[in-house]
Order: structure tokens, then C-alpha cells, then sequence
């Protein structure tokens, strides 16, 4: 059987997730805030991850949080996943949108495109 791994917090971190809880904008580090400091009030991780959210978790998705909050000492937000998508492909991994072409001289209607 695995020991429980405790998480204890100083006053200062305490506040700070206790700020985080009831004052974030971005609904997924309140969660976290929310989940560490039921970790710190003697609840098991395994049971926050399963019973203690508003929706059920993997306990070992609670478990990265905790690493990672003694690791960094606070909580980080995600990195943006990518840039927004462009259909015309004219993005660095797209190829270059081609030119349209050019009116004639006379101000008549442009050329069908190929």
C-alpha cells in the first residue's frame, strides 16, 4: 500500500491559494487551488481527485499538481496551445497565398483564376 503523501503550507502559500481560489479568472487554477488546499486540510489526494471536484479526476492528475506547485511554489498557467487558424494558409507553416491577379487596363472585370 502507498503512504500518503501530506502537503503542508506555509501561511503565505495558504493565501495565496486561498486568492486563487476565490478570485482567478481561469476556471481550471481554481480547481487546482481548490483541490491542493483540501490536500492540505488532511484530505488524501486520491479522494479530492474522485470525490473532491466538481467533476472526478485521475488521482495521478492531482499528484501533478501537487509536484508541480512545491516545485514552482505557485500555479502556473497552461501555454497557449497554438496561434489561431487560418484557412488561406499564409501562416509560417502554411505555404505564401498567391497574389490576385492584377485588373486589366481598362477597369473591366479581373481574369477567372486558373
Amino acid at each position: 500500500m502507498s503512504r500518503r503523501r501530506p502537503l503542508i503550507l506555509t501561511a503565505e502559500q495558504e493565501a495565496y491559494l486561498l486568492d486563487v481560489r476565490d478570485h482567478e479568472p481561469r476556471p481550471y487554477l481554481r480547481e487546482r487551488a481548490a483541490a491542493l488546499l483540501k490536500v492540505a486540510s488532511g484530505m488524501s489526494a486520491h479522494a479530492v481527485a474522485l470525490h473532491g471536484l466538481l467533476k472526478p479526476r485521475d488521482p495521478d492528475t492531482v499528484y501533478a499538481w501537487i509536484d508541480g506547485f512545491l516545485r514552482e511554489g505557485v500555479l502556473r498557467p497552461r501555454p497557449p496551445c497554438r496561434r489561431p487558424f487560418s484557412p488561406s494558409g499564409s501562416g509560417a507553416r502554411g505555404r505564401p497565398r498567391a497574389a490576385a491577379p492584377a485588373a486589366p487596363p481598362g477597369g473591366g472585370p479581373r481574369p477567372l483564376a486558373p
